[in-house]
Parts: structure tokens; sequence; C-alpha cells
């Protein structure tokens, strides 16, 4: 099973969507969308009986455009990768580091959408699945996201890090995280994850390489008397936080300053 980790460095144990999953939802999404286009054109009848062929035609396709690609764009961006077919089956998008997408995965998925499923009747998104690890269709690859189970937590045993002191919690609020690239916070979630099968020496040796990877990005070095662990876990529950109020608007103050104490997988 692939692991997910949350930016408060919790192993979620979700699994990643497979064929069947994904299919009964996007049946769902295909279904309302066709729906939804035969009522518009039904309704822009009568609006262009008045209108020559060509223009007939090109309202047809704007139409079909709107509800097979623009509105799954608009939804899954303002939904946070939630359609009503993902929620009716329990999955959500998310980007391949656990985050929230935004409208560029929403587009990228969106515009691969009306090719591999629209156009091919789903053969293609279909056998992209098959033959992904991870149930990922091309827009998926390409997008650079994920299709979860929201559904299915699983309950890990791990070591549990200390919570980072309140003058830490207060310092990072100021931290710059904007040069630190995706590839980091992913190395970082992975490491987290898996730091109670490490050995102990080389466990802190690899945290210690990040955190100084993390000071060559922000110019800041770790705090002194830190474990560089709980140091990284309270700066991804930060990094999180923002993330979570610019999405949500939920304030992540709680979330950084607990990160550290939850298990640290």
């Amino acid at each position: 099973m692939s692991e997910l980790v949350t930016g408060e460095a919790v192993v979620l144990g979700l699994r990643p969507a497979r064929l069947a999953s994904r299919g009964l939802a996007v049946a769902v999404d295909v279904a309302v969308a066709w729906v939804s286009y035969i009522a518009i054109s039904l309704m822009s009848v009568s609006a262009t009986s008045s209108m020559d062929s060509a223009a007939v035609a090109a309202v047809s396709v704007a139409s079909f455009l709107l509800v097979q690609v623009g509105i799954p764009i608009v939804v899954e961006t303002l939904s946070q990768g939630r359609s009503l077919g993902k929620v009716i089956c329990g999955l959500r998008v998310v980007r391949e580091d656990g985050g929230p997408i935004r409208f560029r995965h929403a587009l990228v998925r969106g515009a691969m959408g009306a090719i591999e499923i629209v156009l091919t009747m789903g053969v293609v998104a279909a056998i992209a699945s098959l033959v992904s690890a991870r149930g990922r269709r091309l827009g998926d690859v390409f997008a650079g996201t994920l299709v979860i189970r929201e559904r299915m937590p699983v309950a890990r045993a791990g070591t549990a890090l200390p919570p980072p002191p309140p003058w830490l919690v207060a310092e990072l609020g100021g931290l710059d995280l904007s040069r630190v690239p995706d590839g980091w916070w992913l190395t970082v979630r992975q490491y987290l994850a898996r730091r109670g099968q490490l050995d102990p020496q080389a466990g802190g040796a690899m945290a210690g390489r990040l955190a100084e990877d993390l000071r060559g990005f922000t110019g800041v070095p770790g705090p002194a008397g830190v474990h560089p662990a709980a140091y990284l876990a309270a700066v991804v529950g930060e990094r999180q936080a923002r993330e979570s109020q610019r999405a949500f608007g939920v304030s992540g103050v709680a979330g950084a300053s607990g990160v550290a104490g939850v298990a640290g997988v």
C-alpha cells in the first residue's frame, strides 16, 4: 500500500484509488455532464433557431466543451479535488506530495481528460490506470497528482517526536519557505513517514542533512537544542498550516505546534 503523509507528517494510510472506484466516480461525473449537456442543448434550440448552421454548430461545440471540460476544471479547483462522483465514492485528487491541488493541476487533468476519457470513451484512461502502480491516468501523470481514497484510514504505530517549544512555533511563522522546492517537501515527508523504521544513527544523519538543505533554501539555520527531525516536522506543519489558511481560510497555528507530537511515523 502506498502511504500518503499530510503536512502534519501523519501517515494517513489512505490507499490510492484503483480502477474500479475511479471508474465508478468517472461514470457518475460523465452521466451528470451528459445530462447537463442535453439539457443545455434543448434550451439552446429555440435560442439558435434563427442562426445559420455554422453558428448553431459553434454554439453546440462551445456547450460541449463547457460542460465536459470547463465545468469539471472549475469544480475540482473550488472543491480541492472532489467532484460529485468522487464525493460519492469517497475519493479526492491531491498532489503527489499529499497537498491540495490548485487550478493548474485541475486544468491539466481536465484537458487530458477530454482526450483520454471523453473522446476515447475512457479506454486510454483505463489502460493507463491499469499500467500505473498507483492507478494514475495520463492526466494525473502530467499534472503531478494522485487520486486517493479518503475513507480508508489505517492506524500505524510510530515513534513520537518531541513537540516543538512555543518559541520555535513563533519563529516558524516568519520563515520564508518560498524558495523550498516541492521535491524537498516530498523527501522530508517520506523520511518522517519511515523514521521509526530507520537505524537511529542513520535516521539522525539524514535529518541533519535535510535540515542543512533547508538552511540553504531559507538562509536560516536550525535552532540549537531542537532535534532535527522535530524541527523538520514543525516546518512541514507550518507549511501545511499556511496552505490550509490559503485554501480553506482555517488558521493553522495549532497544526504547526502539535505536528511533532503526533505519530512521528
